[in-house]
């Protein structure tokens, strides 16, 4: 049986991320900041291989939302188009107001619940928050392959492009 090579996946990675303000709009200091942080969260580690790209990344990364969809714009590091995607946003929607209700009642229970109370509800929004990571790779899949980490923290830059603060 022939072994197959094993993937060189250093290059298959985001090194920039922008947002399309035309379409998404500048917010608040504070959603500006965590929109920041999860760019840079995002850029520090992640695997991100675009189908047909061949490895020939590292790629930059520009979301925007036409209508109804992400799009994600894909480029090579020097600004050579790799491929545009345009993601439906209506299979998150229910999973990003599930995940902004249960951080709300989170941010609640800080105040005032037990330590337990406070973790069971941390645990339900880690599993939203999961649940829409693997939506997000399924809507990926056969596009871009992504490693669940890298599918959290994209997950993660979603919902805050959501946030009204």
């Amino acid at each position: 049986m022939t072994e197959l090579p094993e993937q060189d996946d250093s290059t298959n990675r985001i090194v920039g991320v922008t947002l399309d303000e035309e379409s998404i709009g500048r917010s608040g200091p504070d959603i500006e900041h965590e929109r920041a942080i999860a760019i840079y969260d995002l850029i520090e580690q992640n695997l991100f291989a675009p189908d047909g790209a061949d490895g020939k990344g590292p790629f930059t990364l520009h979301i925007g939302i036409t209508g109804n969809r992400l799009m994600f714009d894909i480029r090579r590091e020097d600004g050579t188009p790799v491929v545009a995607h345009l993601l439906s946003l209506t299979p998150f929607r229910r999973i990003v107001k599930d995940y902004f209700m249960i951080c709300d009642s989170y941010y609640q229970a800080i105040r005032t619940a037990t330590p337990d109370k406070i973790e069971a509800i941390d645990m339900g929004r880690r599993g939203i928050h999961d649940e829409g990571s693997r939506t997000l790779q399924e809507r990926l899949k056969g596009k871009v392959r992504v490693d669940f980490e890298t599918s959290r923290r994209l997950f993660t830059l979603i919902t805050v492009l959501h946030w009204k603060g």
